[in-house]
């Protein structure tokens, strides 16, 4: 398979946790500082040298996806310069500099569930390349886990698939896919919320995979699974049957923000990580 030089990055759900903020702007469009998360996670797939990014969006989302990566507001840069103040545009050319990105929206004739929106860029991927996926619900503080798989890859192109993980906490495994598995680093199979006490091991799958176009024999509406959904996690462990699939572990730190709680958590470590007012940050947080 070819190098992966495209990622699917997928905002398709109704994030109803987050309702009513939630039923006006997609969740990746909260803010992380001045960047919403979805420009995290395209810088992300940019740092790894990824050249075509998909956005899987509702319909709803889609038109905002794209204003805010195509639309170079002229008439606000106009006002700037002419205010002697151009330098803050700056910021928006970052944007409108970033890698080609194409904005589609979820097939909604899928059955509900994450690998869903997976399936409905299946158009954009050819069957001799491998890809990136990415989850926006899913931000990485450190070495970009794009790049990781990309290294990942390198070192063993025979790959089926190569998937992100992280150790979580025993009183949270039920959340995750979690994966068993063999001689050391290859996956054997992946246990999607298992009831506590009976996890493989402690190892999560969170929203970063590398995977090959013959994923795409698995990942389909006749798959379901758990809940009557498509799972992608499903669809890798049924690819490790028929070859190898690695487990890589990040070298940053995942974090999630499916939830407000875990969303303002993970906000806060990249204000207290990133921006020039941190200080003032934790002076007000200690009161």
């Amino acid at each position: 398979m070819k190098r992966p030089t495209k990622a699917i990055v997928t905002d398709a759900g109704f994030a109803s946790r987050y309702l009513p903020i939630t039923k006006t702007i997609p969740k990746a469009m909260l803010p992380f500082g001045n960047k919403p998360i979805m420009q995290l996670v395209v810088e992300e797939c940019v740092e790894a040298g990824i050249r075509e990014v998909i956005i899987v969006a509702t319909p709803e989302g889609k038109p905002i996806y794209e204003d805010y990566f195509c639309n170079p507001v002229s008439h606000i840069h106009q006002q700037l310069k002419s205010q002697g103040k151009e330098d803050r545009y700056s910021l928006v050319r970052e944007v409108l500099d970033l890698p080609k990105i194409i904005v589609i929206e979820q097939d909604q004739s899928l059955p509900y569930g994450n690998g869903s929106p997976i399936v409905s860029a299946r158009d954009y991927i050819a069957d001799d390349e491998a890809f990136l996926v990415l989850y926006s619900d899913d931000v990485v503080f450190g070495k970009s886990d794009a790049k990781s798989l990309l290294e990942a890859y390198d070192r063993n192109p025979d790959a089926k698939a190569i998937v992100a993980a992280q150790e979580v906490d025993t009183s949270v495994v039920d959340k995750y896919g979690i994966f068993q598995l063999k001689d050391d680093n290859k996956l054997d199979y992946i246990v999607e919320k298992p009831a506590l006490g009976e996890e493989p091991s402690r190892l999560a799958s969170y929203g970063r995979y590398l995977l090959t176009a013959e994923v795409f024999e698995y990942l389909n509406p006749d798959n379901t699974g758990l809940d009557n959904e498509l799972w992608t996690v499903d669809a890798i462990t049924k690819l490790a049957k028929s070859g190898d699939v690695y487990v890589e572990a990040t070298e940053g730190r995942w974090v999630t923000t499916g939830d407000p709680k875990n969303y303002f958590l993970a906000h806060l470590q990249y204000i207290l990580d990133n921006e020039d007012y941190a200080d003032d940050v934790r002076r007000a947080i200690q009161g």
